[in-house]
C-alpha cells in the first residue's frame, strides 16, 4: 500500500475501499460461488484494514476494532473528534 501523509487522502482511500468491500458483499449474498468476486474481496479487505491500521498509527482510531494499541497505556478511542465535530469523519 502506497504511503498516505495526508489525513484527508488516506481517509478518502479508506471509504473507497470500504465501499468496495460493503458492494461485494451484497453481491457475494447471492452469488456465494463466485471465485473471482471472493478475491476481489479479499483484496479490498486487506487493503482497507491496512489502511485503517495506518489511519490508526499516524491520526488515531477510526474504528472500534483499531483503537486498542499495544504501547497505549491508557483508552485513546475518546480522544479523536466525534463525527459532528469539526475535524471528525
Amino acid at each position: 500500500m502506497k504511503n498516505h501523509t495526508c489525513r484527508e487522502d488516506l481517509l478518502n482511500h479508506i471509504y473507497e475501499v470500504s465501499f468496495a468491500v460493503d458492494d461485494v458483499k451484497l453481491y457475494l449474498d447471492t452469488h456465494p460461488c463466485d471465485e473471482e468476486a471472493m478475491e476481489f474481496f479479499r483484496k479490498y479487505s486487506c487493503m482497507r484494514n491496512e489502511a485503517l491500521k495506518e489511519y490508526a498509527e499516524n491520526f488515531g482510531p477510526l474504528t472500534i476494532d483499531t483503537a486498542v494499541c499495544s504501547d497505549c497505556e491508557k483508552w485513546n478511542w475518546i480522544n479523536e473528534p466525534w463525527p459532528w465535530q469539526e475535524g471528525g469523519c
